[in-house]
């Protein structure tokens, strides 16, 4: 008599780790979990059809865990092993379903907003406002009404060309983006195999970074503030440099902070107006980090105007103070750069943090407006600014101890 194979648990799953080679975990009743050696978590049901003597064996794919759960993939089997039983291949049926949808209509704008509804929960909702109408007003009139499972790269690329044509590169670059988002989707529930966005890699024109090298790998992120704390040079000018990448400002608006604008108690820094490259005033949130810096700092320049002076307690720092610390430091011009501060926030507080894009154009001192479209004032947003300041700098602690970060989730 065969062993009885035990069930799979939730947690067994959950916790099942890669290994050199791809192996199985069974479940019973020809499902299994397929481990790659990539950490991909696979849901195979295998079975046989046909008499006997000339039954074949053959394999069906139930998506990828934890898109498809433990739970999901039992009825999947459960609905396969119905089919066999009144003796109809069940992948000959999804076969045919898959072509009964394309005539109903499961398209790309379908399975978009179908996308939209199972993550809009995630979202603040203006996020989720702006991502519909992107989809309405960019991508939808072009491909929306086509099948899914039909749409090639090159449809894919021509809408985002389109967008490129009118002088938006950055946002055509965030248009691939949603469609590589939404056809994954479609993969992890079954639509189609492949994300046509995957081979437009370098089809798009560079976003340009008009000559302000910054470092935006995370590897590269920590040796550079790992640098800085072996930096052996002023101690004013270090203390700038550890204070740049958590306050992402401007670096005429990092050199000439005046203690008079630093509120250490309700931990904000308020820059007036006439320094503010847009002439609006901008508040910055100040991490326990920073804070820590304004209060080592403090004894040594506390008594005079500004918090990072020059030679002079007259005079803020100068202008190729951070550069020339940066050289030392052994970081080419083509490498880093003082503005490259602001760079790196913005790339990977969005990238890896994955924070709303509007906070951390508000934080930089750009123009943002709100749905009605008035302008934010400095205040706006407040609370949500300042845990993303401070989680900002938390991930910067980790990346300085070499730590394996794992993306936050949306601070929202």
């Amino acid at each position: 008599m065969p062993k009885r194979i035990k069930p799979l648990s939730e947690v067994k799953v959950r916790t099942a780790k890669p290994m050199e080679k791809e192996y199985k975990l069974f479940d019973g009743d020809g499902l299994y979990l397929l481990i790659t050696p990539t950490g991909g978590k696979l849901w195979r049901y295998k079975y046989r059809i046909g008499k006997k003597d000339d039954a074949k064996h053959k394999t069906l794919a139930f998506g990828a865990y934890p898109d498809v759960s433990l739970q999901d993939a039992r009825k999947k089997r459960d609905d396969a092993r119905k089919l066999l039983t009144g003796g109809i291949d069940p992948a000959v049926e999804r076969k045919a379903q898959k072509q009964a949808a394309i005539e109903e209509g499961e398209t790309f704008e379908v399975v978009a907003r179908e996308w939209h509804n199972k993550f809009k929960p995630r979202w603040k909702e203006s996020h989720a406002e702006r991502i519909m109408g992107r989809l309405e007003r960019d991508i939808f009139p072009f491909i929306g009404k086509k099948p899914i499972s039909h749409i090639k790269a090159r449809e894919v690329l021509t809408v985002l060309q389109r967008i490129e044509g009118r002088g938006a590169n950055e946002l055509a670059h965030r248009a691939k983006a949603l469609c590589s988002n939404v056809f994954c989707y479609a993969i992890a529930t079954s639509r189609i195999e492949h994300d046509p966005t995957a081979g437009l890699k370098g089809a798009l024109t560079p976003v340009s970074t008009i000559n302000r090298a910054a470092i935006i790998d995370p590897a590269g992120v920590g040796q550079l503030l790992r640098a800085i704390d072996a930096y052996k040079g002023s101690f004013v000018v270090q203390c700038a440099l550890k204070f740049a990448p958590l306050t992402f400002v401007r670096p005429g608006e990092l050199r000439k902070a005046e203690w008079s604008e630093i509120n250490l108690e309700a931990a904000e820094w308020n820059i007036p107006g006439i320094k503010m490259k847009m002439k609006e005033a901008l508040l910055v949130p100040l991490s326990r980090q920073a804070i820590e810096i304004l209060t080592a700092i403090k004894p040594l320049t506390g008594a005079g105007q500004y918090v990072f002076p020059g030679r002079t307690a007259e005079r803020p720092m100068s202008e190729n103070a951070i550069l020339v610390a940066l050289r030392t430091m052994g970081y080419a011009k083509d490498e880093m750069s003082g503005h490259g501060f602001r760079a790196m926030a913005r790339t990977l507080i969005d990238e890896k943090l994955q924070i709303r894009p509007d906070l951390i154009e508000h934080q930089l001192g750009h123009a943002v407006r709100d749905p009605l479209g008035r302008a934010y004032n400095r205040t706006q947003h407040l609370p949500e600014r300042k845990k993303m300041m401070q989680t900002w700098a938390d991930y910067l602690d980790s990346l300085k101890a070499d730590a394996k970060v794992i993306s936050f989730k949306k601070i929202n």
